[in-house]
């Protein structure tokens, strides 16, 4: 009988197959998101480098339940935050195979209004 992989397989297979789509340069880095069942973590990466740029997470930040929406709309707008004051106003985004719905959704959004271009 056939066992389907977890479903943590599948997201990091539909991952690899955006990443190979989209990358971070220094010009314009990648904000990547990645979700757990209890906290949502966003990172601005230069993939040409190698290195993080900005990060911000519900864990760094101490919220009460980093895995909700409300946590999510934080972290977005604190990621935009630091961002602009590492003088980044563009970035590609990265939903890290995940759909783009619910936390995800939410932190996208709050990281454009926050003012970060994507």
């Amino acid at each position: 009988m056939y066992k389907k992989p977890s479903k943590n397989i599948d997201r990091v297979r539909r991952h690899i197959r955006v990443r190979t789509k989209i990358s971070g340069t220094p010009e314009c880095p990648r904000l990547n998101v990645f979700r757990s069942n209890a906290h949502i973590h966003a990172q601005i990466i230069d993939d040409v480098n190698g290195t993080t740029l900005v990060a911000a997470s519900s864990v760094d930040m101490k919220l009460a339940n980093g895995g909700n929406i409300e946590a999510a709309k934080a972290v977005g707008a604190e990621i935009a935050k630091r961002a602009e004051k590492a003088n980044i106003k563009k970035v590609v985004f990265d939903r890290g195979g995940y759909v783009y719905h619910g936390r995800v959704q939410a932190l996208a959004e709050a990281a454009r209004e926050a003012g970060l271009d994507f």
